[in-house]
């Protein structure tokens, strides 16, 4: 055999090598693919990165990838919200300008667990609310008051108004002029407590665990918390805001 005929050969193998891995990946991928997408698939919903996100259901590695999907698509943002039991009443969206408005607008009252007083704000804020009062505020307050949380309070979602500063200046537009964030100022108890940020984030005892324990949870659910370890302008509450580049203080 010559050395030409040896490299022929040895190139021939190769690509026979190449082409039957490549078609192995297609057959496992597209099996995968099947096995995920098949409506009696094995697979647990919460595993499944082509179900739709389910708010009460185990968090694990694929939900972010769900939420990121609910996120952008009002439809099935509604769909999570609604089989939550979580009280979003549909609006017609608003448009102010280019820099102020709503999309994706409803009345929120109620979520998983606790109610909230009624507030327009935006179905992607709402359900990232929802996943940080189910899969955070209500464990916690199980576990370190021994009791639940019946309701959320707050000082609003949607204001038209460009952001605030320590300085007092204003600089870009806030999020809080498309609703695309909310500011919780305490928590009603089922146990009939009522508990603010201002008074009882300092004051040492369970409850300012618990706060404390929340304010760091809902860095799982939103890009950009704020409370009064930041500055003094969020001394008495929680600023939740869904895009952002991730800040957490």
């Amino acid at each position: 055999m010559t050395k030409r005929t040896g490299r022929r050969r040895i190139l021939y193998l190769a690509a026979s090598l190449l082409f039957t891995v490549v078609t192995l990946l297609i057959v496992i991928g597209g099996g995968g693919w099947w096995v995920l997408s098949h409506p009696q698939t094995p697979v647990p919903p919460h595993w499944n990165p082509l179900g739709d996100l389910t708010v009460t259901a185990p968090v694990t590695p694929v939900t972010a990838y769900q939420l990121r999907r609910a996120l952008g698509d009002e439809a099935q943002c509604r769909a999570a919200l609604s089989a939550a039991g979580v009280v979003f009443e549909p609006m017609d969206e608003l448009v102010v300008d280019q820099n102020c408005g709503i999309a994706g607008r409803g009345l929120l009252s109620g979520l998983t667990t606790a109610r909230i007083e009624a507030i327009e704000t935006s179905c992607t804020t709402t359900l990232r609310l929802a996943l940080w009062e189910h899969h955070v505020v209500q464990p916690a307050a199980r576990e370190i008051l021994g009791t639940d949380v019946r309701a959320l309070r707050h000082v609003g979602s949607y204001n038209c108004r460009r952001m605030r500063t320590a300085q007092g200046q204003d600089s870009g537009w806030s999020s809080h002029a498309t609703a695309d964030a909310i500011d919780i100022i305490g928590l009603q108890l089922g146990d009939g407590r009522s508990l603010t940020l201002l008074t009882d984030w300092d004051t040492p005892g369970p409850e300012a665990v618990f706060l404390h324990r929340i304010g760091r949870g809902a860095c799982d659910w939103f890009r950009v918390v704020l409370g009064p370890d930041y500055n003094r302008l969020h001394a008495d509450h929680f600023h939740l805001q869904g895009p952002g580049w991730g800040f957490c203080r």
